[in-house]
């Protein structure tokens, strides 16, 4: 047999089709379009006169010939990934630590596996969150009292910083049961002039639902504020209101029937994630493992995000 055609590039895109279920969500964990995915998938069925997979299986059914395949890149990618971060520690200390500061009281579902798989890798690296809601999460970061922080808006302003996108997401507003509002395609600003809007303790600008909608449109409903996820949800389960949340938090609950959820706008009130590093650490490469974590964690487990 001749030299093979088989690169490492072609072994994630196996196991990334086998973790995402789909090419669209495999071609965004790795940050590819699906026509280089496809191309790529392509050659080695060409190359091997073997099909890899059955196109119209929802999620990816692997043939016998992508199975083998499957199976060398489990075994092989780990290895390359262990033998990168070993060269990383031989070009530094390897030790370090991470302090996370968060503004989004609904991360830790997916932050918390994040870490955990990070300290599979570097079980050296000491990992903490700083306690409690940070109005300010870069503002710790300049006083040296967090090494990352999850923000919601990019700051260009703040150049001694490095804003790593991670991912899109749709907020929904949350109805209680059987509400008039449900029958409508979607809600508009003025749908919540007579509710209370149920809310996190933090300031508006924090809030998209205020930011982009409620704000521009002169909507200023009475308001209600409650720490918990679901304290907000109960109080909006028992009619004392609606609130504005991701789809990805409260979708366990949209499934049980707990409460009901509507879109906002005709397109959807979208939010974005992103994690901050200051620039002088931008280079550790345990910062830099963690941010693909955090990308594949959440595509892998967050229903309806897109990675940016």
């Amino acid at each position: 047999m001749g030299t093979s055609i088989l690169e490492l590039r072609h072994l994630r895109t196996l196991l990334a089709l086998n973790e995402a279920g789909t090419i669209s969500r495999a071609a965004q964990l790795l940050n590819v379009t699906q026509s280089a995915l496809s191309h790529q998938v392509l050659a080695l069925e060409r190359q091997y006169e073997a099909v890899l997979f059955e196109r119209k299986s929802a999620p990816v059914a692997f043939t016998a010939a992508g199975q083998r395949l499957l199976a060398l890149a489990r075994q092989v990618l780990p290895q390359v990934g262990a033998a990168e971060r070993d060269l990383a520690r031989m070009a530094s200390d390897g030790a370090g630590k991470l302090r996370i500061a968060v503004e989004c009281h609904t991360c830790f579902d997916w932050l918390m596996p994040s870490m955990d798989a990070l300290r599979a890798r570097w079980p050296e690296v000491e990992q903490d969150i700083v306690s409690g809601f940070q109005a300010d999460p870069v503002g710790l970061l300049h006083q040296d009292r967090a090494e990352l922080a999850i923000v919601s808006e990019l700051d260009e302003t703040e150049t001694d910083m490095v804003f790593h996108p991670l991912f899109e997401f749709e907020m929904v507003a949350i109805l209680p049961l059987g509400h008039p509002y449900l029958a409508r395609p979607h809600l508009v600003a003025q749908d919540f002039a007579g509710q209370a809007l149920i809310t996190y303790p933090v300031p508006d600008d924090m809030l998209d639902l205020v930011r982009q909608v409620l704000r521009p449109a002169g909507v200023e409903p009475p308001r209600r504020t409650t720490e918990l996820t679901v304290g907000m949800l109960q109080l909006v389960a028992s009619g004392r209101g609606f609130a504005a949340l991701p789809l990805w938090a409260v979708n366990g609950y949209l499934e049980r029937g707990y409460v009901a959820r509507q879109r906002i706008g005709p397109e959807g009130l979208m939010a974005r994630l992103y994690a901050v590093v200051p620039r002088r650490l931008a280079g550790k490469a345990y910062l830099g493992d963690f941010v693909q974590v955090m990308r594949e964690t959440s595509l892998l487990a967050l229903p309806g995000i897109r990675l940016l």
